[in-house]
């Protein structure tokens, strides 16, 4: 019982700490160009000033793809047997 409790008091502490350091560093919390902008299908918004080496080859691979009149529920991605 001893080493739960030390355990949540130091993790506590942690997120303590890193709260604290967010709140007074007048910065606010911000995501990265990946989670639902890699999902096909659903249309994330990347919000990134300069996008990564990733984000604009997908970004070049769907205007390709948008020149090419694919449905939109169709998925880029090629399946195929090794």
């Amino acid at each position: 019982m001893s080493v739960f409790l030390l355990s949540f008091i130091i993790f506590s502490l942690v997120a303590l700490g890193m709260s604290l350091g967010v709140i007074l560093s007048n910065r606010e919390l911000k995501g990265s160009c990946g989670g639902l902008g890699n999902i096909p299908g659903i249309s994330g918004d990347c919000s990134c000033s300069n996008p990564c080496e990733k984000k604009k080859a997908r970004m070049a691979l769907e205007e390709k793809n948008a020149n090419k009149n694919l449905a939109p529920n169709e998925s880029p991605i090629e399946f195929r047997k090794l």
